[in-house]
């Protein structure tokens, strides 16, 4: 016996933002099923910029127990760029995305764990049904989930969030993607590996309100559409084209009237509505190149993902990313 500590087989990844009501139940549970795996494993709890105790409770629950490490981050980043900082600084074997409002059942992961023995890269949970969620939520997320996937020439798992389990090789070729605008589920999609799902029911929050309201959801989905498919920038063209057909036929309509009848096309209403349909379909298309020049732009600044304040129970500062991360400080 040297002494070395055991290997991390899995890593727990939790991002948080103002979680205070569910930090101590989640740790709970998380170590209740993990124990029980009888592997080693490491829980990272992400504070993404929390404005509560949330960051004074992952403190004293680190100092409480080294499996659990702390990555503060200097402001709320979002959740995508959360969950890939705590990817980043993952050493285990297999590395699993959750939440830390406990929606996301802990003892699935026992059942991630056990369907990635039997020789599966990534293992994603598929929600059969989400409590305590209203019907216009529920109906969105099927419906993005049906439209992305009618679009994209990657598929993505209908019904399927970002709670999934997913293998070293599959954290090696995630973290070589450098894009910001992430949408991670779509990501892990794209970078392929064997993928299977488990299905679970999404429970309520254990406390607090939701951290992302209907602005957040669509600028998620937002990212997950314009990442993955070219499809608005080509109905831009064919509407840029359907629209100028339509103008050619007015116009040859309106000269034979005027030349071959003896009326003439009159009315300033039929011109008012037109000038305001063409003004219309071209600001939406500036709003489509619009949106995807603005992810260029953002690209080619070269900014690190986001900046850590503080670090607790890592050994480096120097995060396993391609493109580093702004350096903070470690216990």
């Amino acid at each position: 016996m040297n002494g070395a500590a055991e290997p991390t087989i899995l890593s727990i990844v939790l991002p948080c933002y103002n979680e205070q009501e569910s930090i101590a139940e989640a740790y709970k549970q998380l170590t209740t099923v993990l124990s029980g795996l009888h592997l080693p494993f490491e829980i990272i709890f992400v504070d993404d910029g929390s404005r509560d105790d949330t960051p004074r409770l992952l403190a004293e629950l680190h100092a409480k127990d080294p499996r659990v490490k702390v990555i503060c981050l200097s402001r709320n980043f979002g959740h995508q760029i959360a969950l890939s900082a705590g990817l980043e600084h993952a050493c285990g074997q297999a590395v699993v995305f959750m939440d830390a409002d406990l929606q996301d059942p802990p003892e699935v992961v026992a059942t991630m764990v056990q369907r990635w023995n039997e020789g599966w890269d990534v293992v994603y949970g598929t929600r059969i049904e989400r409590e305590g969620e209203g019907w216009f939520k529920l109906s969105a997320a099927k419906l993005f989930y049906r439209v992305i996937n009618s679009i994209s020439q990657i598929p993505i798992p209908l019904d399927t969030g970002d709670f999934r389990l997913m293998d070293r090789k599959v954290v090696d070729a995630l973290l070589t993607l450098p894009e910001r605008d992430r949408f991670l589920r779509g990501m892990v999609s794209w970078v392929g590996f064997s993928q299977t799902a488990v299905t679970f029911r999404r429970a309520p929050r254990a406390g607090g309100a939701t951290k992302y309201p209907f602005w957040k959801s669509l600028r998620l989905a937002t990212d997950g559409i314009l990442s993955f498919s070219i499809v608005p920038l080509r109905i831009a063209t064919i509407l840029g084209l359907t629209v100028s057909f339509a103008s050619m036929m007015g116009v040859i309509i309106a000269l034979v009237t005027r030349l071959f009848t003896r009326h003439w096309v009159t009315g300033w209403t039929s011109l008012f509505l037109a000038i305001l349909f063409l003004g219309g379909v071209q600001l939406v298309c500036l709003g489509i190149f619009g949106e995807y020049l603005g992810r260029i732009y953002g690209e080619t600044k070269h900014r690190p993902l986001y900046v850590v304040r503080e670090r607790l129970g890592f050994q480096t500062t120097v995060p396993r990313a391609s493109r580093p991360s702004a350096v903070g400080q470690s216990e």
